[in-house]
């Protein structure tokens, strides 16, 4: 019988622990996940996304952090889907109601 796989979670705040204890001189970044039970890739991966996101880097709960010009574009999009198909079901009633009686 296999175990089941389960992974894993981690918070922002452990994660972000976790970085700034690599950035002490006297550590590295090996010895860190070693003593966190942790793998050093995962913490060259959570540097990575902290340098590429800084402060929208860990979100939780697989939620993507969005900027607020991102938000702002998404409530848009989601506006103009809208209004695109209230459109299309106003396009199908006028033709409805236009037809010629037989």
């Amino acid at each position: 019988m296999s175990k089941p796989n389960s992974r894993r979670t981690y918070d922002a705040e452990f994660k972000n622990n976790a970085i700034n204890l690599c950035r002490e001189p006297d550590k590295s970044v090996k010895g860190v996940a070693d003593s966190l039970g942790i793998t050093a890739a995962t913490i060259y991966r959570w540097q990575r996304e902290t340098g590429e996101k800084g402060t929208l880097a860990f979100p939780g709960n697989g939620r993507e952090a969005l900027t607020p010009e991102q938000a702002k574009i998404k409530v848009l999009e989601k506006q103009l889907k809208d209004a695109q198909m209230e459109r299309d079901i106003l396009k199908k009633a006028v033709g409805i109601f236009s037809r010629v009686p037989k």
